[in-house]
């Protein structure tokens, strides 16, 4: 084997894998010629390292190469959910002969079989040639870049021009594509998802044709009847400006071929037109245009080439280039061998969809039918029937009376094993399926958890599995690829599949079980972060009157789901009302609950487990339906949330207590700055107003006194002397002079305008005479003597009057 072949084997890796502080570690040695590339599109998180200590060096992306052992590290538990490793190798082409194959080995890659992995072969030709691909051991089969194969092997074919790279086609192993030609440069891909091995294989690389095309791709159409589809390049996106792409056709003898385009989009040409061309050996080429009818009667080998125009594309949303091709061969005269053992214990059905064709059908000898059923070994025979002439379908009832007669394991629900000879392939198998009168059909799905087809959650797989009920009442439309992993209906329920590629294929199993209380059950497990669209029964006509739906929800630990009502249509209820209830598994109380009269909640957060649970009335107009979005989501710390919650309530309370505070203090600043001090001759000094009772005996000290005037103790004689006229009336004692800004004088309560005006006081205070009590209230103060008072009742008893020296 040359050194190029073995370079091939791209991963002959020795790899040791381990974890130490979870912590992923490989040594990997990639082959000579093969580059391996480990990268992540995240900016932050993991990254991969090489090195050690000062050396080492850490990065999101590592290319490896020339065959020397590299020990990688990853920072992360779980680098394979990060990172996508890819291998890629060059082959070149000289005018002659190209220096290696694609081989397709991965002997020494286990230790990055937990990745993502791309192996890509880049191709060179020498111009003017264009390099060869050849698939004829296999054969490869074209799909839409959404689909998936049922070997998780996806292909992708690429030609590299001046203008920008063009994806030829996306493939899938088994088909009829025998080879592929690429003008100038291109690359052929290979996608293996992550756990999964390369499977074994090689494609052969030589030097190809003078093609006048960016692309040639070779079909081998089988003998009897077949179909293929094909698609432009880029589809669904544009094929590229003012191109041309060939598909050429290898048909058997006696066999004719038609053609459909259909998805037709065409674009705004500033130049030439697009068009298809029709090249037969032999006979001059005929040129139509897209919308044109295509040929149905042609025999023998043929090219095809699409050509597109200048483009107009300066508007936003101007259309482009795209469609389908659909291939049909058939002969002119076939016989067909089928056999019960292949079909499943199915009823084939074969029916005749254009009356006016030529197609011609029987069993067993006898006379031409429009319809054909076959339910034992049987002999078909058509002539001239294409594909497009006749549908195939296949049927099975299963049922029991009792629930004691129903078969006790799963039936495994599959597509049949038909031979190819029949026109067409199997359209749609259906499943009768009937319990008894108190049992519930319960379906499991070995293609994995379905999601429900809706608008806004399409299908990327061709498979649809469609249920309905036995009056017609459809459950839904289903595909695989989503969260729902398991259906319970009470009641008979028929299943119908179609899209099945894969003969043989187990897509449902089915098992009969006792009632159960509500109509239908679905058990619904979310992924993180992934919307999930959940459509009751019969949407978007509406469920059935009375009829009630259930979703069992599973919400993992530390997190929590989201719930919102995205289509909710309520009817005006005759009988009943409609009601949605959200319940947490295994509590007592409705966490949420609605009826068509009360307006539902935007969204709903539940942390755990739960039933969804939706019940419909008696409608007198309006329907019943709902289309719920649940997301999950990690959940938020709850006893954290609980406590900042409390410690900012508890900052609100105090800082309003401060604020009050200082309100308050600030008041009573304001108002202290307004108020007099008032002499009490009880011996206490204490401001007018509420403010309390002056303090006791023991607390003060208003009996000490730094000094004493004279007017204060010889107040009776100034009063005696006015009273004799010896002073005048302005020669009273007053209490203080003046007046400030922030002070007003004390007036006595019955005080007149004239002593306002005059600014003094008639009689001058009483003297000082301790009372007998400090306790006494406040109104008990000489201060508030009143006016009818005399002198004596004002006046304490002071003991005999002494007379001033050098009186009168």
């Amino acid at each position: 084997m040359s050194s190029s072949t073995v370079s091939l084997q791209i991963l002959l890796l020795t790899a040791i894998a381990f974890t130490v502080s979870g912590a992923q570690k490989l040594t990997v040695t990639p082959d000579r010629g093969t580059t391996i590339t480990i990268s992540t599109n995240q900016v932050k998180g993991c990254k991969v390292c090489t090195g050690a200590r000062s050396s080492r060096r850490c990065q999101t992306s590592l290319q490896l190469k020339d065959n020397t052992p590299v020990s990688v590290e990853f920072e992360c538990p779980r680098a394979e959910n990060v990172f996508s490793v890819e291998i890629v190798q060059h082959i070149k082409c000289t005018t002659k002969s190209c220096n290696s194959h694609i081989i397709q080995k991965d002997s020494g890659s286990l230790p990055l079989l937990a990745f993502n992995r791309k192996f890509i072969w880049n191709l060179k030709a020498s111009a003017p040639k264009a390099f060869k691909i050849d698939f004829r051991k296999a054969g490869l089969r074209q799909i839409n870049v959404s689909e998936s194969c049922p070997d998780r092997h996806s292909y992708t074919l690429k030609a590299f021009q001046t203008t920008g790279n063009v994806t030829v086609g996306k493939y899938c192993g088994t088909g009829p594509i025998s080879s592929a030609q690429i003008l100038n440069q291109g690359s052929f891909s290979l996608d293996v998802p992550a756990g999964q091995k390369l499977q074994n294989g090689q494609f052969d690389v030589s030097v190809g044709e003078e093609i006048k095309s960016l692309a040639k791709v070779t079909l081998t159409l089988p003998k009897g009847s077949s179909s293929s589809d094909l698609l432009s390049p880029n589809y669904p996106d544009s094929f590229p400006d003012d191109d041309v792409m060939e598909w050429y056709f290898q048909v058997p003898d006696k066999h004719k071929t038609a053609l459909q385009l259909l998805k037709l989009r065409e674009p705004r040409c500033l130049k030439k037109d697009t068009a298809v061309e029709y090249h037969i050996k032999a006979r001059v080429a005929s040129v139509l245009r897209l919308t044109d009818p295509q040929p149905e009667q042609l025999l023998g080998s043929f090219s095809v080439m699409l050509r597109n125009c200048e483009m107009n594309r300066s508007q936003a949303g101007s259309p482009g280039l795209s469609l389908k091709l659909r291939v049909s061969s058939s002969s002119s005269s076939v016989s067909c061998n089928v056999y019960k053992r292949q079909m499943e214990g199915l009823s084939l059905h074969i029916e005749k969809l254009r009356p006016a064709s030529d197609c011609k059908m029987n069993i067993n000898s006898e006379k031409p039918k429009e319809r054909i059923t076959v339910t034992s070994d049987s002999v078909l025979h058509f002539q001239g029937c294409l594909p497009e002439d006749v549908q195939v379908t296949a049927t099975r009832v299963i049922g029991c009376s009792q629930l004691k007669d129903c078969p006790k394991t799963q039936v495994r629900l599959s597509s049949p094993q038909l031979p190819d000879c029949l026109p067409a392939t199997l359209s749609n198998v259906t499943w009768h399926l009937r319990p008894p009168q108190h049992g519930t059909v319960e379906l499991t799905f070995p293609l994995g958890p379905l999601k429900q087809l809706l608008p806004l959650q399409p299908c990327n797989d061709s498979i649809v599995i469609e249920m309905a009920e036995s009056d017609g009442i459809t459950v839904g439309q289903f595909c695989p690829q989503g969260a729902i992993e398991k259906v319970q209906i009470h009641n008979n329920v028929s299943v119908t599949v179609s899209g099945m590629e894969s003969k043989g294929r187990s897509v449902l199993n089915a098992i009969f079980k006792e009632e159960i209380s509500e109509r239908y059950i679905f058990t619904v497990s979310p992924k993180k972060d992934t919307p999930v669209l959940l459509a009751t029964p019969g949407w978007a006509v509406g469920m059935k009157s009375y009829s009630t739906v259930s979703w069992i929800v599973s919400v993992p630990q530390r997190m929590e789901a989201h719930l919102m009502f995205a289509n909710l249509s309520q009817p005006k209820c005759s009988n009943r009302h409609t009601n949605i209830r959200v319940q947490r598994l295994g509590s007592p109380e409705e966490d949420y609950s609605r009826r068509e009269d009360e307006e539902a909640d935007a969204e709903i957060t539940v942390s755990e487990s739960f039933y969804l649970n939706m019940s419909n009335c008696m409608p007198e107009r309006g329907q019943f339906s709902v289309v719920t979005q649940i997301t999950l989501q990690k959940s938020k710390n709850r006893l954290l949330t609980i406590i900042l919650s409390v410690v900012a309530t508890l900052l609100v309370i105090f800082v309003v207590v401060l604020v009050v505070i200082c309100v308050v203090v600030r008041k009573k600043k304001k108002r202290l700055n307004h108020q007099v001090s008032i002499y009490n001759p009880n011996g206490t000094s204490f401001l007018p107003g509420a403010n309390g009772f002056p303090a006791t005996h023991e607390d003060n000290n208003d009996h000490e006194y730094a000094s004493i005037e004279d007017t204060l103790v010889y107040t009776h004689l100034l009063r005696k002397g006015n009273e004799i006229g010896v002073y005048g009336e302005f020669d009273t004692y007053r209490p203080f002079v003046g007046q400030t800004d922030s002070q007003k004088p004390l007036v006595p309560k019955n005080a007149g305008d004239d002593d306002m005006q005059r600014g003094s006081f008639q009689q001058g205070p009483p003297l000082p005479v301790r009372p007998p009590s400090h306790g006494e209230r406040l109104m008990d103060n000489e201060i508030y003597q009143t006016e009818g008072q005399s002198d004596e009742e004002r006046s304490p008893d002071l003991g005999k009057r002494l007379e001033p020296e050098g009186g009168n």
